[in-house]
């Protein structure tokens, strides 16, 4: 499926769950994680099963991570920056804290 990437473009580096990585400058998040061998991004708030991207384009929200003072993100919207802090998203936030907007009712 994914294999480590070893021919990285212009390098980055960042970290997730205090582990030192690179990536390719470009990459998204998912990318950048998925090709240094980081498959669970997550786990489920229900049951605690370990989640990771799934569509790659935006639509599941399956790929949630937490980066530094952005908050919690898309990681395959988001691209990967130097220096950048990921962690996984903590089962106790709520929607407030994912930019989850209400659509104010007229």
């Amino acid at each position: 499926m994914f294999r480590p990437r070893t021919n990285l473009t212009d390098p980055v580096n960042f970290s997730f769950e205090g582990r030192r990585l690179t990536a390719s400058r470009g990459d998204t998040i998912a990318a950048a994680l998925l090709g240094s061998g980081v498959f669970i991004f997550r786990e489920s708030a229900v049951s605690g099963i370990p989640r990771g991207p799934f569509c790659m384009i935006g639509n599941c929200y399956e790929c949630f991570v937490q980066v530094g003072a952005m908050g919690v993100v898309q990681a395959c919207l988001t691209e990967i920056t130097e220096g950048m802090q990921i962690s996984k998203v903590s089962n106790s936030i709520d929607e407030s804290e994912m930019g989850i907007k209400e659509i104010s009712k007229r």
